[in-house]
């Protein structure tokens, strides 16, 4: 995943200065977001609609419909509201890290605490409202569909870096051990969530551990300890 990017739109006029509205329309629109993020992630994103998020927000139907327009602009506004949340706690943190084996372990542990924070009150928002459009083609399928790939190619290109400094094995499969990974990692984040325990992200960062060693080119590598 790259660049956390903005929803920001000119609020501008033509003597320079700021357009009230626009502003006004622009917080808004953030307020709106902030909220139905939440939602989606302990509920899914079907159960977004204008009129929940105007109660909530002590907004009028019609201010917030003029944001989006329809329920699916809504939704898809709401990955790509989530996408940069997830980016900001996840991939962003890591920007100036070496690339190399440790950089690989911590993408992984930032995934954990990301989890375990509650960033998304439902833990990992991609896990919960994945599985409720992966069988069912059209725009916001597309579009979850692009955050796991970018977020499955963030992992292989940090575990590439990391064979290609030394760290793992030369015939290190990436794809296989990325895949493995991402399934601990998802594997933590329902069972915290399902059974209560928050031990599973222990669990899970062990077992990245161990991983990793796997494939290291030295298993006692300090970036492994």
């Amino acid at each position: 995943m790259t660049g956390s990017g903005t929803d920001g739109r000119a609020a501008v006029r033509a003597d320079g200065r700021a357009d009230g509205r626009v502003l006004r329309g622009e917080e808004t629109r953030r307020a709106v977001l902030r909220r139905a993020v939440e939602i989606a992630s302990v509920e899914g994103l079907d159960a977004l609609s204008i009129g929940r998020l105007a109660a909530d927000l002590g907004l009028s139907k019609s201010g917030v419909f003029a944001g989006f327009g329809s329920k699916e602009e809504l939704q898809l506004a709401t990955v790509r509201a989530a996408r940069r949340i997830f980016l900001d706690a996840v991939v962003t943190p890591l920007e100036r890290t070496e690339p190399g084996l440790g950089r690989a372990r911590l993408l992984c542990e930032g995934w954990l605490a990301y989890s375990r924070a509650r960033v998304f009150p439902g833990g990992c928002f991609f896990f919960e409202v994945n599985a409720e459009f992966d069988a069912r083609p059209g725009p916001l399928r597309d579009a979850l569909a692009h955050c796991a790939r970018e977020w499955r190619e963030a992992v292989v290109e940090s575990l590439a870096q990391a064979r290609a400094t030394g760290g793992l094995r030369a015939g290190t499969d990436l794809e296989d051990l990325a895949f493995a990974l991402i399934a601990v990692l998802e594997a933590a984040n329902s069972q915290a969530l399902l059974l209560d325990e928050p031990g599973a992200y222990d669990r899970a960062g062990r077992l990245v551990l161990r991983l990793l060693r796997a494939e290291a080119a030295d298993p006692r590598a300090p970036e492994l300890a």
